[in-house]
């Protein structure tokens, strides 16, 4: 099936991207490579900035495939571990996505989809009676350390990367928020908190009512704190 026209201006965008970097994308020059007027251009997307949005929802379509295929198991760490892996693995050798993805304040709605797949795997820790921080705040710290390290690689000539510091990291930010164990004592109170909320987000059933749930709630993030 041919391309559209927005497909070949996302593509060549794209392309561009990978090969100059942002400063690659001016309208001229991706109008020129998909072989189209720029007015056509500001006719599908509006702006330079909707061409962006465009291009940034076509790197994550390919980073959010890669995410959907690592699947499930049975240990909601290890799914966290793999995850991560993927995210420094997809930073690194597509350095011009990631920055365009990650490196701005806009929000994409692509976006917000990674970030609720985070926000299931950590949720999942939760249930398990493993998490030692609200669910919240665990996946902002699993984000802001792992894009942190991303970061500093990608700033580094690729010869002086210390790559040791994502297993590092990876397991620095594990042993900050998890258990070793599912909580099995009454001093682990917090993490019974954290793994009671996770639960009734998962399925609140109608044993309450939802100003009792939004109360309840409240108490449990207390406690957790």
């Amino acid at each position: 099936m041919p391309l559209t026209t927005k497909d070949r201006l996302v593509r060549a965008a794209a392309e561009l991207l990978v090969e100059g970097g942002r400063d690659a994308l001016s309208t001229r020059a991706v109008s020129a490579a998909a072989g189209v007027q720029a007015p056509t251009l500001y006719r599908l997307f509006g702006d330079k900035d909707g061409l962006l949005d465009a291009v940034a929802t076509y790197g994550f379509e390919s980073y959010l495939a890669g995410k959907h295929a690592l699947g499930e198991t049975e240990d909601a760490v290890d799914d966290l571990r793999r995850g991560w892996d993927l995210h420094v693995e997809f930073g690194l050798s597509q350095p011009a996505f990631y920055l365009l993805m990650y490196g701005e304040p806009r929000v994409r709605e692509a976006r917000k989809e990674a970030d609720a797949i985070l926000r299931r795997i950590v949720g999942r820790i939760a249930e398990a009676g493993r998490l030692r921080v609200p669910v919240e705040r665990a996946a902002q710290l699993v984000h802001a350390t792992g894009m942190g390290v991303i970061l500093s690689l990608i700033a580094s000539p690729a010869e002086q990367r210390d790559l040791g510091l994502v297993t590092a990291a990876r397991e620095h930010v594990i042993a900050t928020i998890t258990t070793d164990t599912a909580a099995a004592d009454d001093s682990d109170v917090p993490s019974r908190a954290i793994a009671l909320k996770a639960a009734l987000d998962k399925d609140p059933g109608d044993a309450l009512t939802p100003a009792e749930r939004a109360l309840l709630a409240e108490w449990l993030e207390r406690v957790a704190r």
